[in-house]
């Protein structure tokens, strides 16, 4: 049988019933079990029906949490670094959706507090939104960081456990980082206490120190990077920006464990042709593994077919290694302004690295590795030197190393048209199907012919590219989000439009468009966790969730945001489980002990995983 429609599942379990933990006892949900095949459509555009476009949601910034904590997924839209207006004919950069369980929205951005400001009635700035439970008292507190010429500071804002919020301690360094273009809530020293990391952009100009900021329990922070060993350096040495040791051009942020040793690591992408760095935790701070794990930039690294640097030596041909360059497709310029080539520095290990957008933590392959998904700006006449967007596969070292077997392996693949650019910032994975493998999708934006791209996993490290009529039709895809939104048992998709660079392809309006999912006759499993506030912080950020079903062990964790300018999913971790009607679960809590939980639960149902006590069903 397929999953039933919430409101039908409430009247049957009883609506207000004491839920209970022993899967005998509830009304079974089990389906036959499928995946997605060509000539079946996975989503449709329900937009429309949930009324974002009447409540004037526009943005490219997406979480998508319940923040209100009422069991329905919840929408944070943010479109840039202006402070809100909210009067009758004010312009709004923020939007907080209360999801109403009924298939609708309600505007609670004014009512909830959200955007107070410390002075004055103006909707304070602030686009950069992570959320966690940063005070230990069970609900969802939120970071949100302006950037480089606003006139507000960056502020925690703690929930006051109703989904209305307060201005957090006016004391702490969590209101003074330089200029974050990402940002991750997590807990790296595993003391109870979330922790936040904050990856910056320029300032000035220059690019900044990356920070990480050690939680106090109360929503205050106070800065640790040095303490840890993060230090970088100013963009001033060609051998350190060489060996990833100069400052990152950071567009988003990242904390997850990479080498299963239970500590979360630390990840900043760069814009600009800029190293990515990755911060290996260790017992005494941090350790940077970017050029060692093969993360900073990738293997390509042949300038010869850039057709600047061709025109560059068709102009010059006696500069060094200029001999025997092949003549360039395009018509050269006389002018070295002209060239998107600096013939002195450009042939540097650090400029034939890729322009970064987001990069996204997870399993892909089932091995119980968390591997990476990363998204790249590239251009075709920069030539094979440009990072594409594409996996990286943990080698399960513990010292963490990646493998590129690049996208002619993987299949991740697309048409390009002639003079094409790919402009992928953000990204994420969804196991669309609940067949129990993650899939890939990437939004791209900017340019002409870009649009949200999905590919269904077919075989470990095997994708198929679903077609637009077939997945999702959505062009200059900017923000991606997931959830469960209609709680029917298969995972939605949420996707902001960016109008930059319009042409014939943009829409009228650019507000967050809603594709429901239809993929829903595979079985699956959710799980909300729940720490003890104590030696393990609140909502669990940081947990391993491992789910064994049908011989496949998926291994999940809870997240706490990241992305550029904040991307974040609910925390409720979903698992597809094929045609297996129940799973074996094992959660490993991210405190000193590393503790460990294990359990069976029956598919088909949302279970509630409290530390230490039996899981029970919510829905």
């Amino acid at each position: 049988m397929k999953r039933l429609p919430m409101i039908l599942l409430t009247a049957l379990l009883g609506c207000g019933a004491e839920p209970t933990s022993e899967a005998e006892t509830l009304p079974r949900v089990c389906n036959d079990g499928s995946t997605w095949t060509p000539g079946t459509t996975a989503f449709r555009d329900a937009t429309s029906d949930w009324g974002v476009k009447e409540l004037g949601a526009v943005g490219v910034r997406i979480n998508a949490v319940d923040f209100d904590q009422d069991g329905w997924t919840d929408l944070a839209i943010r479109s840039g670094n202006d402070p809100d207006d909210f009067g009758p004919d004010g312009t709004r950069s923020a939007w907080l959706l209360r999801n109403d369980g009924k298939g609708g929205f309600e505007d609670v951005t004014v009512s909830s507090g959200v955007r107070t400001p410390r002075e004055g009635d103006h909707g304070r700035a602030g686009p950069v939104w992570v959320w966690a439970d940063v005070d230990n008292d069970f609900d969802l507190d939120l970071f949100t960081g302006v950037l480089e010429g606003s006139s507000d500071q960056s502020e925690v804002m703690l929930n006051n456990g109703d989904g209305t919020f307060a201005l957090g301690p006016k004391r702490g360094s969590q209101r003074e980082p330089l200029n974050p273009y990402g940002a991750a809530f997590t807990d790296y020293d595993r003391d109870g206490k979330i922790d936040l990391w904050i990856a910056n952009n320029s300032l000035g100009g220059a690019a900044q120190q990356d920070e990480l900021h050690k939680g106090q329990g109360d929503g205050g922070f106070n800065n640790r990077t040095q303490k840890n060993g993060l230090i970088t350096t100013p963009w001033s040495s060609i051998d350190d920006l060489n060996q990833a040791q100069s400052h990152s051009l950071a567009w988003s942020a990242a904390a997850c464990d990479l080498n299963n040793d239970g500590r979360p690591d630390l990840l900043a992408s760069s814009y600009g042709r800029a190293a990515n760095h990755v911060w290996q935790g260790a017992d005494d701070g941090f350790v940077n593994r970017s050029l060692q794990s093969g993360y900073a930039w990738d293997h390509r690294v042949d300038w010869t077919d850039n057709e600047s640097a061709r025109c560059y030596c068709a102009l010059n041909p006696t500069a060094e290694d200029c001999a025997d360059l092949p003549e360039p497709n395009i018509t050269c310029i006389d002018d070295d302004d002209a060239f998107r080539w600096n013939h002195s520095y450009d042939r540097n290990a650090y400029r034939l690295g890729g322009n970064s957008g987001q990069t996204v933590c997870r399993d892909i392959d089932n091995d119980g590795w968390t591997d990476l998904l990363t998204t790249e700006i590239v251009h075709w006449d920069v030539g094979e030197n440009s990072d594409p967007s594409e996996l990286l596969f943990n080698t399960g070292q513990a010292d963490i190393t990646f493998e590129r077997p690049g996208n002619d392996v993987t299949g991740l693949l697309r048409e390009h048209e002639p003079g094409w650019n790919d402009g992928d910032i953000t990204a994420n994975t969804v196991d669309f199907d609940n067949d129990g493998w993650p899939d890939v999708l990437i939004g791209s934006s900017d340019y002409p012919g870009t649009r949200a791209l999905l590919w269904h996993q077919v075989s470990a490290r095997k994708f198929q590219a679903v077609p637009v009529d077939q997945g999702i039709d959505h062009t200059r895809t900017h923000g991606v989000a997931i959830a469960d939104l209609d709680r029917d048992g298969d995972l939605d998709v949420i996707l902001g439009h960016s109008t930059s660079r319009c042409d014939d392809d943009c829409y009228a309006s650019a507000h967050v468009r809603i594709f429901e999912n239809l993929s829903n006759d595979g079985n699956f499993v959710q799980l909300s966790l729940q720490g003890d506030g104590l030696v393990t912080n609140g909502l669990a950020i940081g947990a391993r969730v491992e789910v064994t079903a049908n011989g496949i062990t998926q291994v999940q964790t809870v997240g706490g945001g990241g992305g550029q300018w904040g991307a974040q999913d609910d925390l409720v971790l979903h698992f597809g489980l094929g045609s297996a009607c129940e799973a074996q679960v094992q959660v490993t809590w991210p405190n000193q002990e590393m503790s460990t939980q294990s359990f069976q639960v029956a598919g088909g149902y949302r279970w509630q995983v409290t530390q230490d006590k039996d899981p029970v069903a919510e829905w």
